[in-house]
């Protein structure tokens, strides 16, 4: 269960659908003054180089954060994702990619803090150091996100964007992610949780947004980018989606203007597409 690191997929399209949500999340929480938490399940090393052995291996950054990277028709929605991606390349040249802690860091103000969960322990080392300048915001812990969770819900400022992004190696992460996203409603109903899952041939990925989705919450929304059609032979993640409860109401309009854009961008054959599908109370 600790074999899984992000590192040899850091940028990839996966990354893209779901750091560009993110910024957008964020964002809207900073419309008003008041602070929030952001909260990471499962946060991996925090940054990652792209020229490394683990990163070059599969180079999937390629197809993904690479194909936006020097594009002068980016949307309006896309630009402050990328201007964050900036962040850590300042002359130009793309040579690293922030894991989702790293990206939330861009957007965090002084009266909001980070609480992050890492269980592996060289990414927990490396995520320490990452942030060990900024102890006062950023709180990490050596533990299991699935378990961690619900010890700080609520939160003191009852403001908060929790990314639920497992590795899903285990079958068992698919039944976790339902029970903890349903805990977590109960201890914060107000609370924005975005969970990430791969589109797979597999029936219990296949099954994740539809159990997401009895959860009953009363807003929600359900987004989806497949770069590429499934494999004949039912391995490899296809693309990939992220199930939001309580989402931004201005959230469905901006992915209806981008998505279409970013799947272009991103296919790599005729049958890349997205879904859509939202409730806003």
């Amino acid at each position: 269960m600790l074999s899984y690191r992000h590192a040899f997929h850091a940028g990839n399209h996966a990354d893209v659908l779901k750091h560009f949500v993110l910024i957008e999340l964020l964002r809207y929480f900073n419309r008003k003054d008041k602070p929030w938490w952001y909260i990471d399940t499962h946060a991996g090393a925090g940054c990652y180089a792209l020229d490394s052995d683990q990163a070059t291996k599969n180079a999937e950054f390629d197809a993904g954060i690479m194909r936006l990277w020097e594009r002068s028709d980016l949307p309006d929605a896309l630009k402050p994702y990328i201007e964050a991606v900036g962040q850590f390349n300042p002359h130009g040249r793309l040579t690293f990619y922030p894991g989702s802690p790293a990206l939330a860091m861009t957007q965090l103000r002084e009266q909001d803090r980070m609480r992050l969960f890492e269980l592996h322990p060289a990414d927990a080392e490396t995520l320490e150091q990452t942030f060990a300048r900024d102890t006062e915001r950023v709180a990490i812990r050596r533990a299991d996100g699935f378990a961690g969770l619900r010890s700080l819900l609520p939160p003191p400022t009852r403001r908060a964007v929790v990314l639920i992004d497992p590795p899903y190696e285990v079958k068992d992460d698919y039944r976790r992610v339902t029970e903890v996203v349903a805990d977590a409603m109960r201890r914060f109903p107000g609370g924005t949780y975005a969970v990430w899952y791969p589109m797979l041939a597999r029936p219990e990925a296949r099954r994740l947004p539809e159990r997401l989705a009895d959860l009953g919450a009363e807003s929600w929304l359900d987004v989806r980018l497949a770069v590429c059609k499934p494999g004949r032979d039912g391995f490899g993640m296809f693309g990939s989606g992220l199930y939001i409860v309580n989402p931004p109401w201005v959230l469905p309009e901006i992915l209806e203007k981008t998505m279409p854009w970013l799947v272009k961008a991103l296919a790599l054959d005729d049958e890349a597409g997205f879904d859509l599908e939202h409730h806003i109370e």
